[in-house]
């Protein structure tokens, strides 16, 4: 039994971001400024793009590109049926309509299979979700868009270091949307990053980020003298503070260490796993690059000896905390009654979500932790 209990996600957060946090506050320099715009800089050189607008979080970003690509009431936006809300509710802010597909069993991503069959006139968008970090079929859908000039938004919230043939997740569609959430591989605390290789797109949310005050009013904050703005549309507050950007700034130029420190584990979590009655992660394909997000069980009865829940809770006592991602979306009551969707036009989606849980796998976590929690799966599961 551990002493102390072992936080789910917690992240590892070093001294060199903490001196850049505290650089910021004796400046006094809190809100959008230079350390944002470096911060665009470093993710938009990480992820080979031109554009990289920072915003206060992958929800904003989402909204936002939905926006600047024009969807709005009228038009239909596919997405899974395993995902965070998030995804879900980002559509649904643009005003316009989300249309669920199913995911596959074994990589958990959307199914293009699926997504042909949920394509009406009305559909104008895609918007695919690298889910745990492993890359979906981005050739299959990039030709599905192809076919029926639809605009794919790609939410990366798992996904930073995802690559599919030496191409970066988030590159492959029209926006691809970076999350810098307290529990994900790169964090800011809060946060989110809009990719693009269009500049009238990255224009247009970074408008709508700030008010929807003309592009110069950001120059405002460059500290050359105040400056006039214009208010070119309605807009939302959804831009990054450097105080978050202060983090981001050191934690990028860490992606790969600490994404291999999370191989480490995982390997280990593989093998200690292996022979227990429960299904692991499926094996990662050939020319892709899994992020390695969430390494997650699947809790299956009557395979297993316990369901889902009691793991849980086991655990739990056991001081190591879990995480479920994510129960399916259409059991939650928001969008049955909104939307009047049934789990059972999406078996894979509702099976996983209620089945599934992630175990820490932060690059924080010291080898004693890793054996602490392969120790404690084991006694649960093996009881």
């Amino acid at each position: 039994m551990r002493s102390h209990y072992l936080v789910f996600g917690k992240p590892l957060v070093e001294d060199e971001e903490i001196e850049e946090v505290a650089a910021s506050m004796r400046a006094a320099w809190l809100g959008t400024g230079p350390k944002v715009t470096e911060f665009e800089r470093l993710v938009g050189e990480h992820s080979g793009v031109p554009h990289a607008v920072a915003v206060s979080s992958c929800t904003a970003g989402l909204h936002l590109s939905c926006l600047a690509l024009g969807l709005g009431p009228g038009d239909e936006v596919i997405a899974p049926a395993l995902t965070f809300c998030a995804t879900i509710n980002a559509i649904i802010h643009a005003g316009a309509t989300p249309v669920l597909a199913d995911v596959r069993r074994d990589t958990q991503n959307i199914d293009p299979d699926d997504v042909r069959r949920k394509l009406s006139p009305r559909t104008k968008a895609i918007m695919p979700v690298h889910f745990a970090g492993r890359m979906c079929e981005m050739g299959a859908l990039t030709q599905i868009a192809r076919e029926h000039e639809l605009k794919i938004i790609e939410d990366c919230a798992h996904a930073i270091e995802a690559e599919h043939h030496g191409q970066k997740a988030g590159t492959f569609g029209d926006c691809g949307v970076l999350s810098f959430y307290s529990t994900k591989n790169i964090v800011t605390g809060e946060g989110g990053m809009v990719l693009t290789r269009d500049p009238a797109i990255a224009e247009r949310v970074k408008v709508l980020a700030l008010h929807g005050m003309s592009h110069d009013a950001w120059k405002r904050f460059s500290g050359d003298g105040y400056k006039h703005y214009d208010v070119v549309e309605v807009g939302f507050k959804y831009n990054m503070m450097d105080l978050q950007a202060a983090i981001g700034m050191h934690q990028i130029g860490r992606v790969e260490r600490y994404w291999q420190r999370r191989v480490a584990i995982w390997k280990r979590y593989d093998a200690a796993f292996a022979d227990l009655s429960v299904t692991l992660p499926s094996p990662i394909s050939p020319n892709s690059r899994h992020a390695l997000h969430l390494y997650t069980l699947l809790i299956e009865q009557p395979r297993a000896p316990i369901d889902r829940d009691t793991f849980i809770a086991e655990l739990h006592r056991r001081n190591i905390g879990t995480g479920v991602h994510y129960r399916a979306i259409p059991v939650h009551s928001a969008y049955k009654e909104r939307f009047g969707w049934d789990v059972r036009d999406y078996p894979n989606a509702y099976a996983i979500g209620q089945a599934t849980v992630s175990l820490p796998l932060s690059p924080r976590l010291s080898d004693e932790d890793v054996d602490d929690v392969i120790a404690a799966v084991r006694e649960v599961l093996q009881r």
